[in-house]
């Protein structure tokens, strides 16, 4: 052995044990592999902070693991090369910060030298935020410049027109709750654009719209997602609750196939976010798929498409039993409330593009829009707001002989119903009791969607069953009947219409 090779091996600590060493060890090793995952691990720190002042007890996260910063507002975290994004669960009390409605609270990953340092500066709001307000816009779902001009032009100024209803200062955040767009990715420029009309701050949750198509894994659909809008999980506060977003899209590999799943990662990651929240808390969770609904059913289907409800959604509800929780979901052009026990209400919303922007109503007559939710502590009240109509269109009343299963009755669509709801109705003024609810199709939606000739823009849209429609058999010789609903809340809706006259106006 020669002397170098003697003296090499000595500073390793090789010699005299033996060892015969491929001439290939004795070349450069590589830090990391020529192929496959990047598992080396990266430390992260950093403080948060509002004007410089540290802010104590604040999760941070790399998607894995969850630490809350300390007395200072300090924290540091071990994650590894495959973490995307350091970010935090903005407190209470804080602005959210944002740029042109889009919420900033993470950043990039770029580590160096095995170390990455990110700082967290927030604003403190100027109002208490135990009063505060959220919209839930599912679906947006644009395909063409024409779609995009339409939102722009009618929801977002709607939703505009809404919060100028408010009192001045009143706090409102948005949550878009999937398929942003319809797998066109350059229309979601306008989408922001469509957001930064609204002025206020907006949360994203990815739809299977809003997926690369030609990734070859789960993990690989979300990049554009993540580019824009960064991480597709993740938690937020304001007031009294806590917000956490998820992404039960699960794309399995072939263009436009997925499953609503909730992967391991998510939940591993959800279980410690929710170890921060204290036990009777409110918390709102956002996702595209819902978690459940009944359409199979109203389908007389033995079974919900795998793709239509979260598979492992048991594990959610495990997770959320300790806590007052609402599902906030979109994903399927319909209006319905799932209630799982008696602490968890699964809010499914109409869609902002309807029928995919075809005309004024979703496929089950829901009519174009998006859910309004007022809190108030812990409590939330909510209603659901049709894009260009007023807040108090909650009901639509066809005539007898609208539809030709029940040409007697007199039939209402009551799109947010829930069994707390009151539906009833009068004649000639006296009070007659509760209406019957019954499945079917809407009526206005057959008009519009029925057959393989319409709706001309999309001939596969089609009338689908729905179990929030109401039925009533006037009296002869009645000359006016009105329909009253009273919501879970309270409030009262109304509408009537003359028998003698068999047309209504239809919205």
């Amino acid at each position: 052995m020669s002397q170098k090779r003697r003296t090499f091996l000595k500073s390793l600590g090789l010699t005299g044990i033996g060892l015969t060493l491929a001439p290939n060890f004795l070349q450069a090793q590589p830090a990391i592999p020529a192929r496959g995952q990047n598992l080396s691990t990266v430390t992260l720190s950093g403080k948060v902070h509002a004007n410089g002042k540290g802010i104590p007890g604040v999760a941070v996260t790399d998607g894995y693991n969850v630490v809350l910063t300390d007395a200072s507002g300090r924290y540091e975290l071990l994650s590894n090369a495959t973490a995307d994004f350091v970010y935090i669960a903005i407190p209470r009390g804080y602005e959210f910060n944002n740029e042109k409605s889009i919420t900033r609270f993470y950043q990039k990953i770029v580590p160096q030298r095995a170390r990455f340092k990110a700082d967290f500066e927030l604003k403190r709001l100027a109002q208490d935020d135990t009063k505060h307000n959220f919209v839930v816009w599912a679906d947006p779902q644009i395909i063409s410049k024409e779609d995009a001009e339409q939102l722009k032009r009618e929801s977002a100024q709607d939703l505009k027109q809404l919060l100028n209803s408010y009192p001045q200062n009143t706090l409102f955040h948005g949550i878009g709750c999937g398929d942003l767009v319809w797998d066109k990715f350059e229309l979601f420029e306008d989408y922001q654009e469509a957001l930064a009309i609204s002025g206020i701050p907006f949360f994203q949750v990815i739809g299977n719209h809003d997926m690369n198509l030609d990734a070859r894994t789960d993990e690989g659909s979300t990049e554009k997602f993540k580019e824009l809008f960064g991480p597709t999980y993740y938690s937020f506060n304001r007031g009294e609750v806590h917000y956490v977003v998820l992404d039960d899209v699960f794309f399995i590999g072939t263009a436009k196939k997925y499953i609503g799943y909730l992967t391991e990662r998510q939940l591993a990651w959800l279980e410690q976010d929710l170890a921060t929240v204290r036990p009777g808390t409110t918390v709102v969770v956002s996702l595209h798929i819902p978690a459940y609904t009944r359409q199979h059913e109203r389908n007389n289907e033995k079974e919900p498409s795998i793709g239509g409800v979260v598979s492992n959604r048991k594990e959610l509800y495990r997770l959320l039993q300790p806590y007052k929780a609402h599902i906030m979901s979109g994903h399927t052009h319909f209006n319905e409330k799932i209630f799982e026990g008696e602490n968890i209400i699964e809010h499914v919303h109409g869609t902002v593009c309807g029928a995919w922007w075809t005309g004024p109503i979703c496929y089950d007559g829901t009519p174009s829009g998006y859910g309004v939710y007022e809190v108030n502590g812990s409590e939330l009240q909510w209603y659901y707001k049709s894009t260009g109509l007023p807040k108090e269109h909650q009901l639509r009343v066809y005539p007898v002989g609208t539809m030709a299963s029940k040409p007697e009755h007199v039939a209402v669509n009551v799109w947010n119903w829930d069994p707390s709801w009151k539906v009833e109705w009068l004649e000639d003024g006296k009070r007659m009791g509760e209406m019957t609810r019954e499945t079917g199709l809407d009526p206005l939606s057959v008009e519009l969607h029925e057959g393989a000739s319409k709706p001309s823009k999309h001939k596969w849209v089609e009338p689908q069953a729905t179990d929030h429609l109401f039925f009533a058999k006037p009296s002869a010789g009645v000359r006016t009947f009105a329909v009253q609903v009273t919501d879970r809340f309270g409030q009262v809706y109304r509408d009537e219409l003359q028998l003698e006259k068999l047309e209504s106006a239809v919205r």
